[in-house]
């Protein structure tokens, strides 16, 4: 029975060596989809094709026993495909729900911002309260619910911006960028030959997760941590390198991500280190530069790196 911090560990240490099996060379790109798939978040994955966005997705699918769609995304695709419809039963005389690919634990969404941004709404109510809304019924998503999202940079052709709505809803982003040498020359000797995913057997199931989760959310935050995660958000507000600052939903992503780091570190608390750690995925794909910041090229990474230094740690009470 998974009811402790250790027991998150363990579970969480035989998901992580079974996706690290696969995704060469990307320990800490793994450990934050697996925070944030702990936290009940969603998680967008940005960067140019071929680095293993969509294979790193696929893996984590592969290694939880549990329901796993792929939705590829694409400019003609209809948000019906995504939530579902109503066909008319002929022998019933009735309308009968068929549910979309969203209807999954974990959904693959590959190359988001290919699609209009009409499609990409449709996604904005699973992602947000969990559920689909169609012809005036609702219908709820079964946890473990997370949206893992690939997309291409939009200075490639065939992409559309993603919606200032859309990308507060991802609790995470993080690039893959290029394997190290000797991780690409390990992925050739060993997956040269044949798709890694096809040996891949899950190491935990549906179950699992939602018991990890329930002890995610007692994992305990100081109100001086509390603080903390909210000094940060609010010095995004005021900074003069943003034109948008980050949400309130950033500031409670933060607060849920850092009590699944710090039980995936075997601890009952969270510490300033964990927001540290996670200011950057968590808060940066949600800002918006300023004229001037973009004229100077400045990267809203090192925007967040500067704050997070600039706010004062926490006192031990």
């Amino acid at each position: 029975m998974i009811e402790s911090v250790q027991d998150v560990v363990e579970v969480m240490d035989r998901v992580r060596a079974a996706v690290a099996s696969v995704i060469e060379g990307k320990s800490d790109r793994i450990d934050t989809a697996l925070v944030v798939l702990l936290a009940e978040g969603h998680l967008l994955l940005d960067d140019v094709p071929g680095v293993g966005k969509t294979m790193l997705s696929r893996t984590i699918a592969r290694s939880i026993d549990c329901t796993a769609r792929r939705i590829q995304f694409t400019p003609d695709l209809l948000p019906s495909d995504i939530t579902g419809v109503s066909v008319f039963n002929q022998q019933t005389r009735e309308f009968e729900f068929k549910p979309g690919g969203i209807f999954a634990n974990i959904v693959v969404g590959d190359e988001i911002n290919r699609a209009s941004p009409k499609t990409q709404s449709a996604l904005l109510e699973a992602m947000g309260e969990r559920q689909v809304s169609a012809d005036g019924v609702t219908h709820q998503l079964e946890a473990p619910f997370m949206v893992v999202a690939t997309q291409n940079p939009v200075e490639m052709e065939g992409t559309y911006h993603l919606p200032e709505a859309q990308r507060d809803r991802f609790m995470a982003r993080i690039t893959m960028g290029y394997p190290e040498r000797a991780a690409e020359l390990e992925m050739l000797e060993h997956h040269g030959a044949s798709n890694p995913l096809d040996s891949l057997e899950p190491v935990a199931t549906a179950e699992d997760i939602r018991a990890l989760v329930a002890v995610v959310r007692t994992v305990y935050a100081a109100p001086a941590v509390m603080d903390y995660i909210v000094d940060i958000t609010e010095a995004t507000r005021n900074h003069p390198d943003l034109r948008l600052g980050a949400s309130p939903r950033a500031s409670l992503h933060m607060l849920r991500a850092a009590r699944a780091r710090a039980a995936m570190s075997g601890r009952d608390y969270v510490i300033p280190d964990d927001i540290q750690a996670l200011a950057v995925p968590v808060l940066a794909h949600r800002l918006i530069p300023s004229a001037h910041a973009q004229l100077d090229g400045r990267a809203l990474a090192d925007v967040v790196n500067a704050i997070v230094a600039d706010t004062p740690l926490p006192e031990r009470s």
